[in-house]
């Protein structure tokens, strides 16, 4: 029997996943413990024919003791958490699901954008607690939106900002240049970027690259009363600074859904600020998009199965 083990909570639970898994006669473990620093995969590993990965890291530790691993795949997108330089020692495989949940991501991007502008998490606990606190806000028309990473969720969110009259600027180390043209984006360098959007939001990959990137000096760049996204990885921006520019009030507001550590330590003031706006790492979670992700998986798993390679596989050519 095939051995499937996942460190994805969502993993083999929604739309026709599920149905696949037990049509194929795989054996599906979750490694999801809390208490445990790798969510008990140690306790599996050894058994495994594929490790199904989410946010716990995958070292070279992880892999000691995997006799029977046939590859490591993604459920998702950014790979910042696995160690691909020792998968591939290891004659591992490693894949990922690209493109697969960026609408998710892009419209949960345009959800807090307007929850910025028009105050709706303010107006929900004014209401919610004997208030009645109207607050004026802004439009999004006519507003600029600056896209940090032009992949298939920044060109989504292009698409959808588009539709609702924003200008759009972007930024990306190799950018389409003709999805670019076609959508009227303006291609800028970051710090060009930050000095004219309203918004900014950031749809890039972490790892030591791009460790607060959105930092002390780039947000001093931004516009006074900008709105900053952070939908990307937690190290990428920092929030001490963000925190003090909430309060000075040179940003506008601040929504973030990735923390360097999951879930975070809400002692940090920037999660008291009234402006600041927080979800649970939920860019991607909707039943369509975990869905999409886990056919993907199963597709590639069968591939291995049959003797083939997917065309997801980053590191075909080193192994």
């Amino acid at each position: 029997m095939t051995v499937i083990v996942t460190t994805s909570p969502g993993f083999g639970k929604h739309g026709r996943v599920p149905e696949l898994i037990a049509q194929n006669g795989w054996e599906l473990i979750h490694c999801n413990d809390a208490a445990l620093p790798d969510g008990g995969v140690s306790e599996h590993i050894k058994k495994a024919d594929f490790l199904v990965v989410g946010l716990i890291p995958v070292s070279a530790e992880t892999l000691v003791a995997a006799d029977s691993l046939k590859a490591i795949i993604k459920h998702g997108v950014g790979v910042d958490n696995i160690d691909i330089a020792a998968c591939t020692a290891a004659g591992l495989p490693v894949c990922n699901t690209p493109g697969a949940n960026s609408d998710a991501v892009a419209e949960l991007a345009i959800g807090l954008m307007f929850s910025m502008a028009r105050f709706i998490p303010q107006g929900h606990i004014s209401v919610t607690t004997g208030g009645w606190h109207r607050q004026v806000g802004t439009q999004l028309g006519r507003k600029t939106l600056g896209i940090v990473g032009l992949g298939n969720i920044g060109k989504r969110l292009a698409k959808l900002a588009r539709g609702l009259g924003m200008h759009i600027v972007a930024t990306d180390m190799y950018p389409d240049k003709d999805f670019a043209k076609e959508h009227e984006i303006a291609l800028l360098p970051l710090d060009e970027l930050l000095a004219c959007a309203d918004y900014v939001s950031v749809h890039i990959f972490g790892g030591k690259d791009n460790v607060a990137l959105i930092g002390k000096d780039k947000i001093a760049l931004m516009k006074p009363g900008a709105c900053l996204i952070n939908l990307a990885r937690g190290e990428v921006v920092d929030l001490d600074y963000v925190a003090q520019a909430l309060e000075s009030g040179h940003l506008g507001g601040a929504a973030i859904d990735a923390y360097v550590q999951e879930p975070p330590v809400i002692d940090h003031p920037v999660f008291t600020h009234p402006n600041a706006i927080f979800t649970p790492h939920s860019g991607a979670d909707t039943r369509e998009a975990v869905e999409n992700v886990g056919l993907m998986v199963v597709e590639d798993i069968e591939t291995f199965l049959a003797g083939g390679r997917p065309t997801r596989c980053l590191n075909v050519n080193d192994l």
